[in-house]
């Protein structure tokens, strides 16, 4: 069986180069040949130029494909492999598109695994675990009243004037800044049709202490019932979200403004643009590191008490293996790509897994991604 992984953009090497190093037969597929030589050609055996015909010819039953390009790229990758009997992976959100999927890719006892990178991905397993440990806890009773928050981020760990670094694509931030998001707080729903009007503050559990500012992103209400929430219980906060430094919100004021006014071909063209001087002007410097915080936190209170609350914090900035934003990325994916070749996930469309086995393997390898990682437990 053969892997094929296709792109090998900022967040893609660490878990390519994971496979390729403990021996996997892996063909590197990207548009730019010389990127991809950059990347991983002192290790790579094949490295070849993408375009979908090319994948497709080259797939064969059992192989396993992964998209690591744009998201428009996934669904079209994915058809391919249930035409050619192959596996897919990939580290973005499942769209409908993909969703829809579903059945034949049970149908032909394939799997189609996705949100395996980092947000999402590692913050599902987190949510995951706290929601089981909840449940087996002394504490758990069908009138607790509940509080979920869930913030990640890319941060530069040495701040700058712009408060943000680009660690991945640059347009992909700008598009998010242009998406409304739904969650839930204090008992009701929550809408916003710009990140920049919900900041808040959030003081996290660190070693040393650190407040953030914080926004909610997307919708969180349909994770509730993929964490496996009992639509019995009591929920009184439920916020997936972006974590930032503090000082973002004043630092990109003028960005905000001037994106509130694009809409149209044209305005996706600005955007591209303004993507382009961010890169210019807020890259990172070679050797320079990132950082990447990740906090995912449950509580539950009984007439006014706190009876459980846990928090996993995570911690890490890029050193001699990557940017903490590849490896936090890539390496949950290439665990994702052995699961399905050693037949650990079922057949159809997932996202990150919900079995208790695989969850404490792959957050057990993400300890030694990053540099700090621990799930406290607020009441001990």
């Amino acid at each position: 069986m053969t892997i094929h992984w296709c792109g090998t953009g900022l967040s893609s090497a660490p878990g390519l180069r994971r496979l390729i190093e403990v021996g996997h037969a892996v063909v590197v597929w990207n548009r730019t040949l010389a990127k991809a030589e950059e990347a991983v050609g002192d290790i790579a055996k094949d490295i070849r130029a993408y375009s979908l015909e090319a994948l497709t010819a080259a797939l064969k039953p059992g192989d396993v494909a992964i998209s690591m390009l744009t998201t428009d790229h996934h669904v079209g990758i994915a058809k391919a492999c249930l035409a050619k009997g192959a596996h897919f992976v990939s580290s973005s959100y499942i769209s409908p598109e993909m969703r829809d999927l579903d059945e034949a890719f049970r149908e032909r006892g394939l799997v189609s695994v996705n949100e395996v990178g980092l947000d999402p991905g590692i913050d599902h397993l987190m949510a995951h675990d706290l929601v089981a440990r909840y449940r087996a806890s002394k504490a758990y009773h069908v009138d607790n009243v509940l509080s979920f928050l869930s913030y990640c981020g890319g941060v530069p760990k040495i701040p700058n004037a712009f408060r943000y670094k680009f660690s991945w694509a640059p347009l992909g931030v700008l598009k998010a800044l242009r998406s409304p998001s739904r969650s839930l707080r204090n008992w009701s729903e929550l809408r916003v049709a710009r990140p920049w009007d919900a900041v808040t503050r959030y003081d996290a559990p660190l070693p040393q202490p650190e407040s953030f500012e914080v926004y909610p992103n997307r919708d969180s209400y349909p994770f509730m019932q993929d964490y496996r929430f009992d639509p019995a219980w009591k929920v009184r906060d439920f916020v997936r979200g972006t974590i930032r430094l503090n000082g973002w919100a004043e630092a990109w004021a003028p960005v905000f403004a001037e994106i509130e006014g694009l809409s149209g071909p044209e305005g996706d063209a600005r955007l591209a643009a303004m993507a382009v001087e961010f890169v210019r002007d807020n890259s990172y410097a070679p050797g320079e590191p990132d950082r990447v915080v990740l906090f995912v936190s449950l509580k539950a209170e009984r007439e006014g008490r706190v009876v459980f609350h846990q928090t996993w914090a995570m911690d890490a900035w890029g050193d001699a293996r990557a940017t903490a934003m590849a490896r936090l990325v890539s390496t949950p994916v290439s665990m994702a790509v052995e699961s399905v070749l050693n037949r650990e996930v079922a057949a159809g469309v997932h996202a990150a897994p919900h079995d208790p086995k695989l969850i404490a393997s792959w957050l057990g390898q993400v300890r030694g991604i990053a540099q700090y990682m621990e799930r406290i437990d607020h009441l001990a």
